[in-house]
């Protein structure tokens, strides 16, 4: 029996869905990014606080850190507000984001600050994480930009850019960039996240259906290394150029 392998919006196994970031989508927060990926769309801010937390007080390095949540009407059911704290999920969501953007910032070029990076799903259609990891890179991008170009930052405390995408196999075929309607049927589902030069920051990866063998998985990272390329080929297109101060 022959299976159908043509992806429900006719991508190629090996295409990222239509991506854009708009930049200082909001004016308040020190930078701002609304991220699309296909239908799913997350609003990442970032907030520099002169202050770290407690723990931290006195060591002249800074933290960066991230809260994730997915609005009300976000998906086809409402989704209650965590009104009691984060759930499991949640939680997990939103310490991936904040190892993944940690990892290629320079806490002690931060000093003594700390930015908390909210990535709010507005509606969701396949992978929110990676999304709020890519554009809550860029909102802290932003927000660094602004210091130094204020003169409180000396140098860019960003060493390198970081982007994630999920890739999964479904019927049998290795695909990149999964929307829900793949997601939810993958044989195997993975988020990578990776740094510009080519370092893996974390690459989480569950046999959903049926396991997977070490061919596969080189597949998969091989796939997801080419989407992570692309992305950051948007970002630094962006941040060639400097956010208003």
């Amino acid at each position: 029996m022959e299976v159908n392998v043509i992806r429900p919006d006719d991508r190629e196994p090996d295409e990222l869905r239509p991506i854009t970031f708009v930049r200082d989508f909001t004016s308040m927060a020190d930078g701002s990014v609304l991220a699309t990926f296909g239908n799913t769309t997350v609003l990442c801010t970032a907030s520099v606080d002169d202050d770290v937390p407690r723990w931290m007080r006195g060591s002249g390095t800074g933290w960066v850190t991230a809260e994730y949540s997915m609005l009300p009407g976000s998906s086809p059911e409402r989704v209650r507000r965590e009104t009691r704290g984060p759930k499991g999920r949640t939680q997990e969501i939103q310490r991936l984001i904040g190892r993944s953007l940690r990892a290629v910032c320079d806490m002690e070029k931060l000093g003594e600050r700390q930015v908390v990076v909210d990535c709010d799903v507005l509606q969701a259609d396949g992978g929110t994480r990676v999304a709020s990891i890519c554009g809550g890179y860029l909102a802290l991008h932003d927000a660094l930009s602004r210091l130094v170009l204020r003169g409180e930052l000396a140098d860019h405390p960003i060493s390198e850019a970081c982007a994630a995408v999920s890739v999964g196999i479904i019927h049998g075929q290795p695909r990149l960039d999964l929307p829900y309607s793949e997601d939810s049927i993958a044989d195997t589902d993975m988020n990578v996240v990776m740094t510009e030069s080519g370092g893996f920051i974390e690459i989480q990866g569950t046999a959903e259906q049926a396991s997977f063998n070490r061919n596969e998985l080189d597949t998969l990272l091989s796939l997801a290394e080419k989407g992570i390329q692309q992305i950051i080929d948007l970002q630094n297109e962006l941040t060639s150029t400097q956010p208003t101060a």
